[in-house]
């Protein structure tokens, strides 16, 4: 089975932009769940995962703005999460379902966190994979490093490198699976090079507005009131046991669920990764995995 590709038109204070999304399963599932992927990730991600899910599940995987084969921003101080959210919305809008749930990597799940919080959600179950309402300074600093550098890659085996490299945190994988995991965030160019398939515009946001410290949204998870899970990789720099542990106890008090021998951030591509994530969503009535 291959997704559909569509798009859909939004709205930003500089004018229109284009999210392009993948979409599987049957277009008339009025079960809706949307993946959304991390900061320099794309909807690619989630094809194991929507495969997976997609005899249960119409499902929506987004390339977030300035991301894979959506519209670059006019303004790159407005890449941030209340203009993601304001996507999202008008994507869940062109979908038209009254409620979905929500898988989110990373920012993915902080865009989920800050949708779910507001009155009248429309998300009914939330995923937070290796994200939560603290972000840890030092995992802020060590994307900052490589985030908007925009480096070009003579052939696809150095980008693979490069890749492994950035993102060894996320755990063991095979060489054909670092190899997917390169080829849908890098676009051939007209000299036969590769270059990262993102705006590296969008570092300037991130680095300009790095918090002095720890970043806290407490509020917003806080206000949740759907079910929530947390799949935390074992060794994240990003997401603390401790605050997992906080999450327990208070707002929606999610469910936690870690995963050995990963860091940030469990791709979703194991089968000890899917199975939790799969029982989570699945538990209401008419879903069985």
């Amino acid at each position: 089975m291959e997704p559909t590709q569509r798009t859909v038109q939004c709205a930003s204070l500089k004018g229109l932009h284009k999210i392009a999304y993948l979409e599987w399963g049957d277009p008339e599932n009025t079960n809706v769940l949307v993946c959304v992927h991390g900061l320099t990730r794309c909807a690619r991600d989630f094809d194991t995962l929507g495969l997976a899910l997609s005899s249960n599940y119409r499902v929506i995987c987004p390339d977030v703005a300035g991301r894979g084969h959506s519209d670059w921003l006019a303004d790159p101080m407005l890449y941030g999460i209340p203009q993601y959210v304001s996507d999202m919305v008008t994507l869940i809008a062109r979908l038209d379902v009254p409620k979905v749930d929500w898988v989110g990597t990373s920012m993915g799940g902080l865009i989920g966190m800050a949708l779910a919080s507001l009155p009248d959600s429309p998300i009914a179950k939330l995923v937070l994979n290796d994200a939560g309402p603290v972000v840890t300074k030092v995992s802020l600093e060590r994307i900052a490093t490589y985030v908007g550098s925009a480096p070009v890659f003579p052939d696809m085996a150095s980008a693979v490198k490069y890749v492994r490299a950035v993102s060894a945190t996320f755990g063991p994988h095979s060489d054909d699976e670092w190899r997917f995991l390169a080829e849908v965030v890098v676009r051939k160019q007209a000299d036969g090079g590769f270059r990262m398939h993102y705006d590296p515009r969008l570092a300037e946001p991130f680095k300009r507005e790095m918090p002095a410290g720890d970043l806290e949204l407490w509020p917003l998870y806080d206000a949740i009131r759907c079910p929530v899970m947390v799949l935390r990789g074992e060794s994240s720099d990003l997401l603390r046991r401790e605050t997992c542990a906080e999450m327990e106890k208070r707002g929606p008090r999610a469910r936690i669920v870690e995963v050995k021998g990963v860091g940030h951030a469990p791709t979703l591509m194991h089968v000890d990764q899917i199975e939790p994530v799969t029982r989570f969503l699945l538990a209401r009535q008419g879903l069985t995995p």
